[in-house]
């Protein structure tokens, strides 16, 4: 006696195998690497470091529709003020690529917001000390839950939380950048 294959069992295995390819795959790291390429940002912008800045009031920020990365995108940000955690980043992506196509310089004075135009210039206040820099974004990010703003390396120094890692900020948009 000749046993048969059922053709409809095989159909059936061969969907299951590629359903369950197919949910491996989404299960991967949501292409991490990319993301913190594009995440870190570059170029230097003029500085400007005080003992006291200026505030400004408000968070007037018109939002558009979400990019294919459901990241925000933002229309005008005419007055924005956040306060929160900095974090920095340096050597790991030092020469690589932004968000708006500008190499990272971690020796220059840049940042990543998630939704402010690119390129943006924002005053980045230390809420410890009262430092101020005015810095360039380029670049989205951070992609750390709870983070207002990732800096670069000479950017955290100067504002005196680079030994730390860490620290509270006030983000307050200056306009867009050249």
């Amino acid at each position: 006696m000749e046993l048969r294959a059922n053709p409809i069992g095989k159909i059936m295995r061969l969907l299951a195998l590629g359903a369950s390819s197919l949910i491996l795959a989404n299960c991967t790291t949501d292409n991490v690497a990319s993301r913190a390429d594009r995440r870190h940002a570059a170029t230097s912008s003029r500085v400007a470091v005080t003992g006291d800045p200026a505030t400004r009031k408000g968070n007037n920020i018109r939002r558009g529709t979400e990019n294919a990365a459901h990241e925000p995108i933002v229309q005008k940000a005419a007055s924005y003020t956040a306060v929160g955690v900095a974090s920095w980043y340096g050597g790991d992506f030092h020469g690589r690529r932004t968000a708006n196509g500008e190499t990272f310089d971690m020796n220059s004075f840049s940042a990543a917001h998630p939704s402010l135009p690119l390129p943006s210039n924002v005053r980045v206040t230390n809420l410890d000390n009262h430092r101020s820099v005015v810095v360039r974004v380029n670049d989205r990010g951070p992609f750390v839950g709870g983070r207002v703003i990732d800096v670069s390396a000479k950017t955290a120094k100067v504002l005196g939380f680079y030994g730390d890692g860490l620290s509270k900020v006030k983000v307050e948009y200056v306009g867009r950048a050249q």
